[in-house]
């Protein structure tokens, strides 16, 4: 077969609408780029897998990235991505095809071998012993000799990367040499119009210090004539000379570019403060029987401070802006990490989760970040959605230092395990009618039956209210059910009041509205939860 696209050749998304048994080539011969025809290699070739389960050449998915985006050549599905090396490398595929090479290798070069026919007769059952003894050794070298150079390959992949990210970063730093050089001539021409003006300036003075002298001294008529006549001449020439100066000074365009080109390499310098900061402290990397690529993940996961998301200055901002910045907890189970984001100024903390920690997250530790939190956190949020997808977000203020707050943080942070995430709401009680209001909140069954408190003395001092949006405990605190929230929509009427409110929407009392108003309440989910860390 042909290869449509040869390495190295850029193929648009166009090029990419293939028929679908074009598509399915992966499946026959799975060592080849489904998209280029190409054996995979571990350069420009390597296979990388895509978030919907594909698996395409590194030069092939760069070359069909579009204004930030990749759409899958086999199921068209959506991407981000501004660079394939966003996506993982599929070391099982490059796995596959260094073995299929190496079959093949055996298959032509190698001559079969005579069948092993056992060990030979009238060795004793001794000697038999010893040598399937032997042989269970050796199996089990090449066993952990196997492992290891599976690990050996994944962590040349990972050099590879690195080496690549290290030309891309060099390239942008001759890149800001280039602007730091452009600057500094420009800093030096004008320096030198500064200094001829300055000279320019100065002897101007001079000369008008001497007509000031001379017009002290004039006693005839022709002198004052002609001394006024000089200082004239000399006071046109100033005054066209500080015209001069404010016209030219400063220059825009100089100043701008200084300005910028140093703010560009203090925060590249900043960046590199905090990359290299972490290596500060000696690093251990446990004992011998970890892999290759755990002790990698080690050395690679770095840790940043609550100061330095206080200060946020550009580069750790743009770590938060880009997903790498996570709070940890160990427990006795294992990893537990929370993302934290930044929205419209402000950061939040989503729940802690059991998932993958990113080779390069930075990382804080969530006691540091919870500590933060008690008693000045106020605001907690819940996203909702139904029908696959996220409707709004929902703001709810906190009553600081009472029981069932505290806990609402719990279930948003997710501290004690349980959270709110992928809960539903249950059930909307005098829906139209005055006094409205919705359930949810059932992080152990889902169904309205669970919910049990996770504070063992919630009674405490707490509002009433009539108005729509107050978030309480219907339940007595304490009961049974008393970790499940209600949220108010409409005002009640009289004056029957609702007792145990902990808290207040603030924003996003419409996206409920809209909850409540969907065909079936049990289809909405609180699709994600937090809190807003008050840094």
């Amino acid at each position: 077969m042909t290869a449509p696209f040869k390495a190295g050749e850029i193929a648009d998304l166009e090029s990419l609408q293939r028929p679908f048994t074009d598509i399915i080539h992966s499946d026959n011969k799975p060592e080849e780029c489904s998209v280029c025809y190409n054996d995979y290699d571990d350069n420009q070739l390597r296979p990388r897998n895509l978030p919907c389960g594909h698996t395409f050449c590194s030069q092939c998915i760069d070359n069909a990235i579009k204004n930030s985006q990749l759409s899958c050549p086999s199921c068209r599905a959506k991407h981000a991505a501004t660079a394939a090396t966003q996506f993982p490398i599929s070391y099982a595929v490059e796995a596959f095809v260094r073995k299929l090479k190496n079959i093949q290798l055996t298959t032509e070069e190698v001559v079969p071998a005579k069948p092993y026919e056992g060990p030979a007769r009238g060795i004793s059952k001794k000697l038999r012993s010893l040598v399937q003894e032997q042989k269970s050794i050796i199996s089990s070298l090449i066993t952990s000799c196997e492992e290891v150079l599976s690990q050996l390959g994944k962590y040349r992949g990972q050099l590879g990367d690195w080496k690549t990210h290290h030309l891309q970063l060099q390239d942008r730093l001759y890149a800001l040499v280039e602007q730091n050089k452009s600057a500094m001539k420009l800093l030096e021409l004008e320096d030198t119009n500064v200094m001829d003006m300055t000279t320019q300036g100065e002897k101007g003075k001079t000369q008008l210090q001497a007509m000031l002298g001379s017009l002290d001294t004039v006693n005839t008529l022709l002198v004052v004539d002609t001394t006024i006549g000089t200082a004239d001449e000399c006071s046109m020439k100033i005054e066209d000379w500080l015209q001069k100066c404010q016209e030219l000074f400063p220059n825009v365009k100089t100043v701008h570019t200084s300005v910028k080109v140093q703010e560009t390499i203090r925060e590249a310098l900043e960046m590199m403060a905090i990359e290299t900061g972490a290596t500060a402290d000696p690093v251990h990397l446990g004992d011998s029987a970890s892999s290759i690529m755990n002790k990698v993940q080690e050395i690679t996961q770095k840790q940043l401070t609550v100061e330095d998301l206080r200060r946020m200055r550009e580069p750790v901002k743009r770590l938060v802006e880009a997903g790498q910045v996570l709070a940890v907890q160990e427990d006795q189970d294992g990893c537990r990490s929370a993302r934290i984001t930044l929205q419209y100024g402000k950061l939040y903390l989503h729940p802690l989760l059991r998932q993958p920690t990113p080779a390069h997250a930075h990382t804080l530790q969530e006691s540091e970040v919870v500590g933060v939190l008690e008693p000045s956190c106020t605001l907690a949020f819940l996203d909702l959605g139904w029908a696959g997808s996220t409707r709004g977000r929902v703001t709810i203020r906190l009553t600081p230092d009472t029981p069932l707050a505290r806990q609402f943080v719990l279930l948003c942070t997710g501290q004690r395990g349980h959270t709110y995430r992928n809960t539903k709401l249950l059930q909307v009680w005098d829906k139209g009618e005055p006094g409205e209001y919705v359930m949810g909140g059932d992080y152990e069954s889902n169904d309205g039956e669970g919910g049990a408190p996770l504070l063992s003395d919630l009674y405490g001092q707490y509002r009433e209210s009539v108005r729509a949006g107050a978030v309480l405990c219907f339940d007595e605190p304490g009961g049974p059910t008393s970790a499940q929230f209600t949220i108010t929509t409409r005002d009640r009427q009289g004056s029957d009041q609702w007792f145990y409110v902990f808290g207040d929407v603030v924003s996003g009392l419409d996206v409920v509205r809209a909850a409540v108003n969907h065909s079936d309440i049990r289809e909405v989910t609180v699709v994600d939860c937090g809190v807003v860390l008050p840094l």
